[in-house]
């Protein structure tokens, strides 16, 4: 009875896999966050965002972004190399930047301009290797077709999060179970996908100076350009959350965060799952044919399908939701999320198949598109705060913006999915 309703298509199967992994690994977190509201307040929130967006901005170029050119190679013994490479340099990576925070801890405090935050910055380090890693693994579980286990990795990584940050947050006060459960959940999360490569003794026999020094001269594209891409990317999404602490206030920050947590679940339970799936599968289609015009069409149709319902829903009911939700305290992050909707839905789709870059190997056009949202985000930022704009007047102009910019970037996708067929 159940077969009747199993997809048919590997693409279906294979997103149906990681999505149902994603959706439980998600649930988990959404369902406690009532209670970790709280627990924890705005102020911690606004700390843990920090400490967050930090070790994201870090975490997305501490494989010198070779990770991405993992699913590129015919041979797994490339792949490996590729994956060892991005190994040694996100260990250079934490190492350099537990120097600095030795060296220079207490002027990094007065920069962010928060003491509370300063003790877990000795944790960043350790916290950036641990993202380079699930990076580095994720995409060559990917390669392998791991799709099982990376949706246990997920909600392995989800279950140690929410039990950390409940049981800390009970007993103790201020952002520490927020950010324990973060660092933990990377180890536990990590260690079941390395599990996959360090099993296969013959293919991990196969890496070698020589070979990762050809693999790094073959793909230097990635770090040359995808690397600033990325970084400017990263930026352009969490240079933001930095930011409003310090041009507005720590609890406004921990207001954005929630909305961000909210907002973000149809991008990291939906968008994400097909994400992973429309790069191997757009990558198989270019190399058969030339073009992933089919995959891309495919792919789009079914985010707009699933998101455009979902974003009008949240739109009619966000500020009631949110009380009913997180509690009285938090009806203005509401209020906030209403504004930035509109941006939420067009990124959920830009973004999820923005990998089309990747596929016909398009990283300068990549780092440009990165720079321009960069530019606009911190623009925009800086202007509202020289004008004295209201948070909430910050956010109308936010959010029109930068939604224009995801819709181009979209256009821009379609176009360049047609490959030799348009040329």
């Amino acid at each position: 009875m159940l077969k009747r309703f199993k997809p048919k298509s590997e693409f279906n199967r294979n997103i149906l896999t990681l999505l149902t992994g994603t959706t439980i690994a998600q649930a988990i977190p959404i369902a406690i966050t009532p209670i970790l509201t709280r627990i924890y307040t705005p102020e911690d929130f606004g700390v843990f965002t920090s400490f967050l967006a930090i070790t994201v901005v870090f975490g997305s170029i501490a494989n010198g972004k070779y990770e991405v050119a993992i699913m590129l190679p015919k041979k797994d013994e490339d792949a490996i190399n590729i994956f060892a490479l991005g190994f040694i340099i996100s260990s250079a990576i934490s190492f350099f930047l537990l120097v600095l925070v030795l060296l220079f801890n207490e002027y990094f405090v007065n920069l962010l301009g928060n003491e509370e935050i300063g003790i877990w910055l000795y944790f960043l380090p350790i916290t950036v290797f641990l993202s380079g890693l699930w990076n580095n693994l994720n995409f060559f579980n990917n390669r392998k077709e791991k799709y099982k286990d990376l949706a246990k990795a997920t909600i392995i990584k989800s279950i140690v999060l929410a039990t950390t940050q409940l049981s800390i947050g009970f007993i103790k006060s201020g952002v520490t179970g927020l950010i324990s459960g973060q660092i933990l959940s990377q180890v536990f999360a990590n260690t079941k996908l390395l599990l996959n490569i360090i099993q296969d003794k013959v293919l991990i026999s196969k890496i070698s100076k020589t070979k990762v020094r050809t693999v790094a001269k073959k793909y230097i594209n990635f770090p040359k350009f995808l690397l600033w891409g990325g970084l400017a990317n990263t930026l352009s999404l969490n240079l933001t959350n930095i930011l409003i602490a310090v041009f507005y206030s720590i609890t406004t920050l921990g207001y954005y965060s929630i909305i961000q947590r909210l907002l973000g679940i149809p991008s990291s339970i939906i968008g994400q799952s097909i994400g992973q799936v429309f790069y191997k599968q757009a990558t198989k289609e270019k190399q058969q044919t030339g073009s992933s015009i089919k995959t891309f069409n495919r792919t789009v149709k079914k985010l707009i399908i699933i998101g455009l319902p979902t974003f009008t829903i949240l739109f009619f009911i966000a500020e009631d939701l949110f009380v009913f939700a997180f509690g009285k305290v938090w009806r203005e992050a509401g209020t906030y999320a209403q504004i930035v909707i509109p941006l939420f839905f067009i990124r959920f789709i830009s973004s999820s198949v923005s990998s089309t870059l990747d596929t016909f190997e398009k990283q300068k056009i990549s780092l440009y598109l990165n720079l321009l949202l960069l530019v606009s985000t911190t623009s925009i930022l800086l202007y509202s705060s020289f004008v004295g704009y209201e948070f909430q007047k910050f956010l109308y102009l936010f959010s029109t913006l930068l939604s224009l910019e995801y819709l181009l970037f979209l256009i821009y996708y379609k176009k360049l999915s047609y490959g030799l067929k348009k040329n």
